[in-house]
């Protein structure tokens, strides 16, 4: 068992949500502002989770591990990578991100489609309220996940329903074997390979376009990694190749141009979209690099059953995809019960709330 004690500020952020309640002043939550660039700008006073850090409990034969929210996702890593485990999401860190800006992005890695998002993870979690009240949901187990999930609820809701101060996390052994591969393949004929492929019994826990190639990662045992590399043939592929996609150091995330992620329903055809694209996520995420004009881009992808998120902050009023009017007002019903005053990134997620 692994414990740290000496790094609890909760008392701190506690304190600063109440004094914030008092004088209703609106709150800016932020970790290692890694993802500022994701959102709606917002204006408040900073309060810093940083200093709320550290390792709480982890023990590798549980396959469970709790930290506090400014613990360096860097540090969690670390931790996991002595056990010869991961977090399987692989959320991507943009240099110094924390575990609770993972938890409040929500943004999941190449093994997303193949082993589930930061939100299939997390057992239970630690906030503070809009009430003034720091109070635990969910447990360090998946059977005491029932009921209405407040835990899962905090992933991917940007800090505006309240400061997630630790979290527990499901995890997983690493796989003995890995193995990248290249094929020449255009976008039409990888998509339809992809869908071919996902019908099958192949260790695929990666799959990426770029233009001109397939990337594929096969991982599992060593027996199955090989066998699907003779079926599969290509080129060998430097894993590294992974971890730049997911942190965003291609050369294709290199220019200025608007940056849209597009999420798309499975086995969705290439799209006649303006501009250069990038296929992640065996075809279910696509990264867009286009000027067209947004609500262009929004329309396709309803079309598809798709939508869009602008990932250049500043570029459009709404750069996460609008709410219908149902969804929306069990937002703002979800936002008044958990954040009555507002105070929790107002406007982050949308402008209404």
């Amino acid at each position: 068992m692994h414990k740290e004690s000496d790094l609890d500020d909760s008392d701190r952020l506690l304190e600063q949500v109440r004094q914030a309640l008092q004088y209703a002043t609106p709150l800016r939550i932020q970790g290692a502002n890694s993802k500022m660039f994701l959102g709606r700008p917002v204006a408040g006073e900073v309060l810093d989770t940083r200093s709320h850090r550290g390792i709480v409990s982890y023990d590798p034969t549980e396959l469970v591990i709790t930290a506090r929210c400014g613990t360096p996702l860097s540090e969690l890593a670390q931790a996991l990578d002595q056990a010869q485990q991961m977090l399987p999401c692989e959320p991507p860190s943009f240099a110094d991100a924390t575990v609770g800006g993972m938890i409040a992005s929500g943004l999941s890695g190449p093994r997303r489609p193949w082993s589930g998002s930061v939100r299939d993870y997390v057992l239970g979690t630690r906030v503070i309220t809009g009430h003034g009240k720091h109070l635990r949901f969910g447990g360090e187990v998946m059977k005491n996940v029932a009921g209405y999930d407040l835990s899962r609820l905090m992933a991917g809701s940007y800090g505006v329903l309240g400061v997630v101060t630790e979290v527990s996390l499901k995890v997983l052994p690493k796989p003995r074997q890995c193995l990248s591969i290249s094929l020449e393949l255009d976008p039409e004929r990888a998509l339809l390979r992809l869908a071919e492929w996902g019908q099958q019994p192949l260790p695929i826990s990666a799959a990426c376009h770029d233009g001109q190639r397939l990337h594929i990662r096969l991982e599992g045992g060593d027996g199955s990694v090989a066998a699907a590399h003779e079926r599969l043939g290509g080129e060998l592929l430097d894993s590294s190749y992974w971890t730049d996609l997911n942190e965003h150091q291609l050369s294709f995330f290199d220019e200025t141009q608007p940056l849209w992620r597009l999420s798309l329903p499975n086995n969705t055809p290439c799209l006649a979209l303006p501009g250069t694209q990038l296929i992640d996520w065996g075809g279910a995420q696509r990264w867009l690099k286009s000027d067209a004009d947004e609500a262009f881009i929004r329309n396709v992808m309803a079309e598809v059953g798709g939508h869009a998120t602008c990932y250049r902050h500043g570029l459009v009023d709404s750069p996460f995809q609008p709410l219908p009017d149902v969804l929306m007002r069990y937002h703002r019903n979800l936002k008044q019960q958990l954040d009555p005053r507002g105070i929790f990134n107002p406007g982050r997620l949308y402008a209404e709330c």
